[in-house]
């Protein structure tokens, strides 16, 4: 992008489309949490319907809801990526899926949590 001879706007996305309740379960089940769903619209909740996680979330415990502080006046409602530009300017395609950027982002958080608990140990020794 950077190489191009002139600046050009480009999408880097996967031109995939995924709701927040997929991202949610995918994250979930990556800390070994299986989440069920009860309700509709703004008053559908996420609960725990199974749980191999060594946390003190329990079946049934709901986990997920809808917050209406945070609804956006303007939100659109199906958002995707089109990345064919990139793609046939730049011959740019994603390397890594969707499972796999939750997997590194839960990671990633999983890592940051382990060493707050470890600073705030060594503090309070």
């Amino acid at each position: 992008m950077l190489q191009q001879k002139e600046p050009d706007d480009y999408v880097i996305a996967t031109g995939e489309a995924h709701s927040v309740r997929e991202f949610a379960e995918l994250a979930f089940r990556e800390v070994g949490i299986k989440i069920g769903w009860k309700g509709k619209g703004v008053y559908e909740k996420g609960f725990v319907k199974n749980s191999d996680s060594d946390t003190n979330i329990k079946k049934g415990d709901i986990i997920i809801g809808v917050d209406k502080r945070y609804f956006r006046p303007s939100e659109v409602d199906f958002l995707k990526g089109d990345p064919s530009k990139a793609r046939k300017k730049l011959g740019w395609k994603p390397k890594i899926t969707f499972k796999e950027l939750i997997r590194m982002m839960v990671k990633s958080d999983l890592s940051a949590l382990t060493a707050a608990r470890q600073s705030r140990f060594e503090v309070i020794r």
